[in-house]
């Protein structure tokens, strides 16, 4: 089964005490882990290591993240808290 995950997607865990959470996808380490942070308390210094079967994964993606990374240009704790705040305030107005 094949999912795909890209750098700077939104997801959270389904389970367990992070559940409720948000992370965003760092580095897709390969078809079954990524690493996601949020910024806070999983920092850019300390990411997460996330199976990708007890994720929810979004389709939002934070392209200011994805442009820094490909560019090769350092993301700081504070610009995932930010997108992270605006992908998710996106996602609360969509109509479900």
């Amino acid at each position: 089964m094949q999912v795909n995950v890209t750098p700077g997607q939104l997801v959270q865990p389904r389970a367990g005490r992070d559940s409720g959470k948000y992370y965003l996808v760092i580095k897709v380490l390969d078809d079954h882990y990524v690493l996601a942070a949020d910024g806070t308390v999983r920092r850019l210094e300390n990411p997460k290591k996330k199976n990708i079967k007890h994720l929810t994964l979004h389709t939002r993606i934070a392209g200011e993240i994805v442009d820094k990374l490909k560019s090769g240009d350092s993301i700081s704790n504070a610009d995932i808290r930010r997108a992270i705040e605006r992908l998710v305030g996106n996602e609360e107005e969509l109509p479900f």
